[in-house]
């Protein structure tokens, strides 16, 4: 499908900031001039959301297993993509997503150490040739993202993982980031002001481009 939008995302671990770059990101891209609209993954409609409660949620009695965990992210992604992302692309809406299938590279195939080709198998069935046109991803060291996680409040699911889970998700994002054109590094373990100047430095560039 041809689109006139483009679609950003912003990537990182737990207490990385995602939150405050998308407040920053949309800011600069609504002054630009674009229409946007805000996605989350994974989520972003009805029945993603619902996925959404499946994956973070706790199972007392249940073990989730970990390919049922990457199947339900793959299947809540398309669901995003099919029914939000490429019909507001295609309206030259511009769309800002918290997170997509790099998460899935870094957490399942990082932190899980799912077979990398199984990964990639779903992704061409769920996306074919489709990703972002820009990427942002936050890195932070994995005890200092989960210290700040911690102080919003309680951990779901994946929040309680043993550090060594984000330290392997962290490694795979990095690698994927060093090998993706369109993606741009902010170092986080940097002051506050120091981060989102870097934010929107970046932002700007790909905007001006």
């Amino acid at each position: 499908m041809q689109t006139s939008g483009k679609f950003i995302v912003i990537e990182g671990l737990e207490g990385a900031g995602k939150s405050t770059a998308v407040d920053i990101v949309s800011e600069q891209i609504k002054l630009a001039g674009h229409a946007l609209v805000n996605t989350r993954e994974p989520g972003g409609t009805p029945m993603a959301e619902a996925i959404r409660e499946c994956v973070k949620g706790d199972w007392p009695s249940e073990k989730v297993t970990i390919e049922a965990e990457l199947l339900l992210m793959y299947a809540a992604r398309a669901q995003l993509v099919q029914n939000v992302i490429l019909p507001n692309l295609a309206k030259g809406n511009w769309v800002l997503g918290d997170r997509h299938d790099m998460s899935s590279q870094a957490y399942q195939g990082g932190g899980r150490q799912i077979d990398l080709d199984m990964i990639e198998s779903l992704r061409n069935i769920t996306l074919k040739d489709f990703k972002p046109d820009f990427t942002l991803y936050l890195d932070v060291e994995p005890q200092e993202g989960l210290n700040r996680a911690r102080g919003r409040g309680d951990l779901d699911r994946i929040e309680q993982e043993d550090l060594s889970f984000f330290e392997r998700t962290r490694d795979r994002y990095l690698v994927i980031a060093q090998q993706d054109e369109n993606c741009v590094v902010i170092n986080t373990m940097q002051s506050i002001e120091g981060v989102h100047q870097d934010i929107k430095q970046a932002v700007s560039r790909f905007l001006e481009n």
